[in-house]
């Protein structure tokens, strides 16, 4: 999705405990009966090796791709996420997902709410269906004694995933799509970005924003904590609830599109006045089966 003209950011979300109220990995694993497995494999296990292995022992045991698909049809998704996930595109905002969750979770929940064509795209571990029928989950930054893993010092990063080098990445992708308009005179600065998230792996992608830019961190999560003792150069807006989710960054979007307005109009000589969002969210509910 290219750059809206109109100002809106880029907004890029975690996934576990930011779109869906759950850690999908905990929720896949206690939905099919293997927590205390999953524990003991992660006494000497990587957390990305340790559910990957956990995806084979549950498949020796008769476990299937379809018995995962089922468990993540059930987790916990928030018809005001919903809401702000819908409205944010409509007012031209591109969204991401930057998740050390996996592909196939990922996936299947977007695709069961109907949420997957409102993303762009999705940077997580990989995973797939292999030819026996058995799920496999692999490190978005492979680490190990054959690779070197990503390299970030960061002891908030896990080794399987530092999402900060993705950021630097989308970052680079933005500041040349911005170049690339100046160029043509079609632009003046690149577009805010916004960054959703929960957990320690958020806090090294929030060091990499920058002024102009947001982040969003969830109250009473270790990333809410980490900014509090070291905070970024961008903005910070926190969130308790998906409620207060939807408020805060729909309110973001708003003020950046009444920013790239008034902007627009300083440079023509024309006053231009945007209303502050009035409207309550009214988000339909979201039917999860049982």
């Amino acid at each position: 999705m290219a750059a809206a003209s109109n100002g809106a950011p880029l907004v890029v979300f975690d996934f576990d405990k930011t779109i869906v109220d759950c850690d999908s990995d905990n929720w896949v694993v206690d939905a099919l009966g293997a927590t205390r497995r999953f524990d003991e494999l992660l006494r000497h296990l990587p957390w990305n090796h340790a559910i990957d292995a956990m995806m084979g022992e549950l498949h020796s045991e008769g476990k299937t791709a379809e018995d995962i698909r089922g468990s993540l049809r059930r987790a916990p998704l928030s018809p005001h996420v919903v809401a702000a996930i819908k409205t944010a595109y409509a007012l031209g905002c591109e969204l991401r997902i930057l998740s050390d969750a996996n592909a196939f979770f990922v996936d299947t929940i977007l695709a069961h709410h109907g949420l997957a064509d409102y993303f762009s795209g999705t940077d997580t571990n990989p995973a797939h269906v292999d030819a026996a029928g058995r799920l496999r989950i692999r490190p978005y930054h492979e680490f190990g004694a054959a690779a070197h893993g990503h390299g970030c010092a960061l002891p908030t990063c896990p080794p399987n995933m530092c999402k900060g080098k993705v950021m630097e990445r989308i970052l680079l992708q933005e500041e040349a799509a911005a170049a690339a308009a100046a160029a043509s005179a079609k632009s003046r600065r690149r577009r805010a970005v916004v960054y959703l998230g929960d957990g320690r792996g958020d806090y090294c992608p929030s060091l990499k924003l920058r002024g102009g830019d947001y982040v969003m961190p969830r109250a009473g999560h270790p990333l809410c904590d980490l900014i509090a003792a070291s905070p970024p150069a961008a903005a910070v807006r926190g969130w308790a609830g998906f409620e207060d989710l939807a408020r805060v960054l729909l309110g973001i979007v708003d003020g950046e599109i009444a920013r790239a307005a008034a902007e627009e109009g300083a440079g023509a000589g024309v006053v231009v006045v945007v209303p502050a969002r009035q409207e309550a969210l009214m988000p339909q509910a979201v039917r999860v089966p049982n």
